[in-house]
């Protein structure tokens, strides 16, 4: 019996990246929610008291920038100005039109962008995705849940999770270690803030994917011992720099480009959707247990010029059979991705934390009927 350990780790919507990409995301579905056509490439960084924007777009949409991103911030919790970063920092716009070299290409409906995207699915939790990633994000959303409904009342906005599962034999069957890094008032010990994340976040969550906790030392809650200013003063963050935990938590390949602030032109987000499409729908009709798409396009280019499907020895029907499955489910040009899944409409925003991939509410988590 082969054994072996694997971690994965996600981070709280309100994490300096995350807090970029909900800000990036929540243009693209401004933009989008008045002009079906804008391009966009929109990119946030936020520091010590600073919000700033840069990137490109062409849109009709008239867009208050600063609003967008000063209300972002505001959900998200960073409210007292004495963390040094709030819905009242400083804010800068540098965003411009999007160039017409770029725009030439996408406008007769090529792609954004070149580069590789890799979709990928397999049977180890019910969302067809790889259970490291899946319990990590369920952990860094639950985090969230408990300071928005103030269960745990001295959470702050900002944390991280990470799990590490045990595996047998290629099949997960225990969790090894368990980590958490919160935010936290001031009066909170260091182990009050342990017990409170261990029973309202790490039980709960372990319950529903109906695993134990692991020993009491392989339980970490703030490993430096204290944690009391959270987001951008501590830490600055921009958008994109989340990508594994933005996909498969490190347990499948993900290609070059990170996913919000860009409209569905760009195949960095579109081509990465209709890889993990491919592949769920793949392992959900049991033609293989393990599933991973690779595509690949060029600028300007309409279709993808490299399309895989490699299912490491687990499929149950011939190579010929699965690509034949794919053709049936999707066309992977850029303009039959955006139509099959329904790509051009503001729905990016729910998309910047906890992953893109493992939630039904996503067009390209559907499994189809082929």
């Amino acid at each position: 019996m082969q054994s072996y350990l694997f971690t994965s780790e996600s981070v709280c919507s309100g994490h300096p990246d995350k807090i970029c990409d909900r800000i990036s995301d929540a243009i693209v579905d401004a933009a989008l929610g008045q002009d079906l056509h804008s391009h966009t490439g929109v990119e946030t960084v936020v520091g010590a008291n600073q919000i700033c924007l840069f990137g490109e777009i062409k849109s009709k949409a008239k867009i208050d920038y600063e609003a967008i991103a000063r209300a972002t911030v505001k959900e998200l919790g960073y409210v007292v100005p004495e963390w040094g970063f709030s819905n009242e920092s400083t804010f800068q716009n540098n965003i411009h039109e999007q160039s017409p070299e770029i725009a030439i290409g996408v406008d007769q409906d090529g792609a954004g962008d070149q580069g590789m995207m890799f979709g990928y699915a397999c049977d180890e939790t019910p969302e067809l995705m790889p259970m490291p990633i899946m319990i990590a994000q369920a952990l860094a959303k639950r985090i969230d849940e408990a300071r928005e409904k103030k269960e745990l009342k001295w959470l702050r906005p900002d944390g991280k999770a990470q799990v590490t599962i045990r595996y047998e034999d290629g099949k997960p069957v225990a969790v090894g270690k368990l980590v958490a890094a919160v935010a936290h008032d001031e009066s909170m010990t260091h182990s009050e803030v342990r017990e409170g994340v261990i029973k309202k976040v790490f039980i709960p969550i372990l319950k529903k994917y109906k695993l134990e906790l692991p020993k009491n030392k392989d339980i970490v809650v703030n490993g430096t011992g204290l944690w009391f200013i959270p987001g951008p003063q501590s830490d600055a963050g921009l958008t994109g720099r989340k990508i594994v935990v933005d996909t498969y938590g490190g347990y499948a390949r993900v290609g070059g480009g990170a996913f919000s602030g860009k409209d569905p032109s760009k195949v960095d987000r579109s081509g990465a959707y209709a890889g993990r499409y491919i592949a769920k729908n793949i392992v959900a009709a049991r033609l293989a247990s393990k599933c991973e798409v690779g595509l690949a396009y060029v600028i300007g280019q309409p279709r993808p010029l490299m399309q895989t499907i490699e299912t490491f020895g687990t499929a149950s029907v011939t190579e010929k059979a699965l690509y034949a499955f794919k053709d049936k489910l999707i066309d992977t040009s850029v303009k039959g991705i955006i139509t099959k899944l329904d790509l051009l409409r503001p729905i990016y925003q729910k998309t910047s934390a906890y992953g893109h991939f493992g939630r039904d509410s996503f067009p390209w988590e559907k499994v189809a009927s082929v």
